[in-house]
């Protein structure tokens, strides 16, 4: 089992992909070629022979740096060896019409004796490919149903127990470059090989350029850019659609089986997506999203999922990859989401609210847009008082969560203020009286005296993180009483060395074994004093 901690890892993209990087070396992560395609590596989740590529020192290197090029996804770590120095670069070109995945090692000092392991499975990691050499004499190829990788460099590669190994030594100035290509293998001949060096000029010049159009500048400026140079690198570029995570089935807490495929794109993200690309500039990639909400969510509201695939694929059918042993060994390991078949009401407040958003930003005034949120809006005066899954998508049974209602308040909310501030058409005086009629509820089944708070569902005792959104979405003010019980409350409660756990899932019955860590997202805004 891979034993590297997850913070070891960088990410790499090309905006169809991603994959991860160790310390050491080795490239444990890559789906090809979309992000919720099989792994080709996929030891972040198993072992070296679940599919993986290092590239590193033959003899130990006591000391071992990494970091971006400034801007960009290009990543550069240096290993320090007895014998002298030497860097790898890592990067995916964008923007080439291409799927490659370019190592380039640098000697820096001395002379340095590398080491390149290529381990490929597809299906992640269960089918072991058929590997030739090319025509050319210039690398492998490595083919197993619809899927072909080629890898090209002048380093010889030989073939030992199903792995494709090299040795190589790298002087001070020297440049030695690998070039991993994925193409269908239906394809009578591979990709024309990219030129590597061409290849890193042009993917840094493109991500500086993209790194340019921040227009943030307000505090922990690079911490913000860093993290929309990433929300860039999880954009299907074909579509727009963003994806909540590059991987599937990491731990909530390890061992246990709190373990999801987030590979997808949740509507829920929405709002917060819109608001920080256009906070930051990027309308275009704003637009791009919203045209993307706009056509997934198309059709009749009743049909409305909380999450689609990249490209608005709906069928994202959950199930388990038993071959692996999971990341530390937290089993299952889960391809697809079952999550997509819920009932989850608050996603239409935050569908609604990310189109409201976009209208008082400028960024469209669509006749579509509106016709669709008031559709939305309509379908939801017929559902909003039922129960549903909410917003962390339990497994125990519908209820009616608190958060679920307060984003059904702001739905109608947000569809009054449409009417009222832009003229648009619609049945205000009816959404007013829903709008009321919801608040006042929520106000009364959804606050416990005794505990002087909010609590995560109607006559529940237990409380959950997503209360502390009720003040940023306007439903009461922030200094209302009710809201610093309840603060007051999470905090003695849920918070545990500063961080914030979504609920008691000891105390609440969600359908899964008790136990999960904190929830960092809650912890953002967190009062530190």
């Amino acid at each position: 089992m891979s034993s590297r901690p997850i913070e070891d890892y960088a990410l790499l993209g090309d905006r169809k992909t991603a994959a991860l990087v160790a310390r050491d070396g080795s490239v444990d992560w890559l789906c090809w070629p979309r992000f919720d395609s099989g792994a080709c590596f996929a030891a972040l989740l198993g072992g070296p022979e679940h599919g993986h590529w290092q590239i590193a020192p033959a003899d130990p290197a006591p000391r071992v740096s990494r970091r971006y090029r400034k801007g960009t996804l290009v990543l550069e770590t240096e290993f320090e060896t007895a014998a002298g120095a030497a860097t790898l670069i890592d990067f995916m070109p964008i923007d080439d019409g291409r799927s490659d995945l370019i190592r380039i090692v640098v000697g820096r000092r001395g002379r340095v004796t590398m080491r390149t392991e290529l381990v490929i499975r597809f299906d992640y990691g269960a089918v072991v490919p058929w590997v030739t050499r090319l025509e050319d004499g210039t690398g492998l190829r490595a083919i197993a149903g619809p899927d072909m990788l080629t890898v090209r460099t002048p380093v010889p590669l030989r073939g030992e127990g199903m792995t494709s190994m090299g040795e190589f030594t790298v002087a001070a100035g020297e440049r030695v470059p690998f070039v991993l290509t994925y193409s269908p293998s239906h394809l009578t001949s591979p990709p024309a090989p990219a030129e590597a060096e061409g290849a890193l000029a042009a993917t840094e010049a493109s991500w500086l350029t993209w790194s340019a159009r921040c227009r943030y500048g307000g505090d922990w400026r690079e911490a913000v850019h860093c993290s929309h140079i990433v929300l860039k690198a999880l954009t299907y570029a074909p579509t727009g659609g963003i994806v909540a995570a590059p991987t599937t089935s990491l731990p909530e807490r390890i061992g246990g089986p709190r373990n999801w495929d987030y590979r997808f794109c949740w509507l829920r993200d929405a709002t917060f997506t819109l608001l920080s690309l256009l906070d930051a500039g990027y309308r275009e990639e704003a637009q791009s999203w919203q045209d993307w909400l706009l056509r997934v969510a198309a059709g009749s509201p009743s049909q409305m999922q909380i999450m689609y695939g990249v490209a608005g694929e709906r069928r994202l059918l959950e199930w388990e990859a038993s071959w692996l042993p999971g990341y530390a060994g937290s089993r299952p390991v889960r391809v697809g989401n079952g999550a997509a078949g819920q009932f989850q009401l608050d996603v239409y407040g935050e569908v609604v609210d990310a189109l409201h958003q976009a209208r008082a930003a400028g960024l469209s005034h669509s006749e579509p847009g509106w016709a669709l949120q008031r559709a939305l809006v309509e379908h939801l005066e017929t559902i909003w008082d039922q129960p549903d899954e909410g917003i962390w998508e339990v497994r125990g049974g519908r209820k009616h969560f608190v958060h679920s209602k307060v984003m059904a308040w702001v739905a109608f909310d947000r569809a009054v203020q449409s009417v009222e501030h832009w003229g648009l058409s619609g049945p205000v005086k009816r959404w007013r009286g829903l709008r009321a009629r919801i608040h006042e509820e929520v106000c009364q089944k959804g606050f416990d005296p005794e505990l002087d708070s909010f609590v995560q569902s109607y006559g529940a005792k237990h409380l959950d993180a997503s209360l502390l959104l009720i003040p940023q979405v306007g439903f009461l003010a922030p200094e209302d009483p009710r809201l610093r019980g309840t603060l007051a409350a999470i905090e003695r409660r849920l918070v545990r060395d500063g961080l914030v756990l979504r609920y008691d899932t000891e105390a609440t019955a969600d359908g899964m074994p008790p136990g999960e860590g904190a929830f960092w997202p809650a912890a953002f805004g967190w009062p530190t004093t």
